[in-house]
C-alpha cells in the first residue's frame, strides 16, 4: 500500500471518528459531514495556511471526497464502526504517523522558518483535526488528558529531523520514523500508557 493510499485511509478514519464522537449525542447529516471533514483535513489546513501555500485538498480534492463518503457511512452505519473502534484507533495512529512525516517533508521543502518548524507543524498536522473534533463535539481534547497521543508524534518527528541531519534524503529514515510513531502510539493504545505524574500538571485543592 502506497503512502498516498494510506493517507486516504487515514483521512477516512479521521472522518469516521468525527461522526462517532457525537453519535450518542445526536446530530443531523449536515452537521455530521461538516464535523467529519473538519476532523479529516483540519490539521493539514492549518499547516498549509501557516506555510502560505494552497491547502492540499485544493490541489487534490480526493481527500474531501474520501472524507465525505466515510462520513456518510459512519452516519448510516454507526453500530458497525463502533464495533471496530479498536481497529480505528490503530489506523488513526498510522495516519498520524504518516501525516506527521509528510508534513515535516513539506515544511522542509518550503524552507520555512527555523529547523524546529518541521517538528511543530508535523504535530499540528497530525493532531489538529482531532483537536477541532473534540472542541466542536464538546469533549475533553486529548491534549488535556494523560494519554500518549501527541508525544509519540513529537518524539518520532524529532528523531526524523536529527537523522536527516546525518543521512539526508534517506527513504529508510522516513519509514523508520513513521514506524517509531506508529509503534509508540500502538503501545499506548494496547497497554493504556499514560504520562507519568512528574510530567503531568494537575492542581490540587
Amino acid at each position: 500500500m502506497s503512502e498516498y493510499t494510506i493517507g486516504l485511509v487515514a483521512t477516512a478514519v479521521f472522518a469516521i471518528t468525527g461522526v462517532l464522537a457525537v453519535s450518542e449525542k445526536g446530530i443531523d447529516i449536515f452537521g455530521a459531514v461538516v464535523l467529519a471533514i473538519v476532523t479529516a483535513v483540519g490539521g493539514g489546513t492549518v499547516r498549509d495556511l501557516i506555510l502560505g501555500v494552497n491547502v492540499f485538498y485544493a490541489d487534490d480534492p480526493t481527500y474531501i471526497w474520501v472524507a465525505l463518503v466515510a462520513a456518510l457511512l459512519a452516519f448510516w452505519l454507526p453500530s458497525f464502526f463502533t464495533k471496530t473502534q479498536q481497529l480505528l484507533l490503530y489506523l488513526d495512529g498510522l495516519g498520524c504517523a504518516l501525516f506527521a512525516i509528510q508534513a515535516a517533508n513539506k515544511v522542509i521543502a518550503q524552507k520555512f522558518g527555523l529547523p524546529i518548524m518541521p517538528v511543530m507543524l508535523a504535530v499540528i498536522t497530525a493532531i489538529g483535526g482531532g483537536l477541532f473534533r473534540d472542541v466542536l463535539a464538546g469533549r475533553t481534547n486529548l491534549l488535556m488528558t494523560r494519554q500518549l497521543y501527541a508525544t509519540p508524534i513529537l518524539l518520532g518527528t524529532i528523531f526524523y529531523m536529527l537523522m536527516l541531519g546525518m543521512i539526508p534524503e534517506s527513504k529508510i529514515i522516513e519509514l523508520l520514523s513513521i514506524a517509531i510513531i506508529f509503534l509508540l502510539r500502538s503501545a499506548a493504545i494496547k497497554w493504556s500508557l499514560e504520562m507519568p505524574d512528574y510530567l503531568f500538571l494537575k492542581t490540587h485543592d
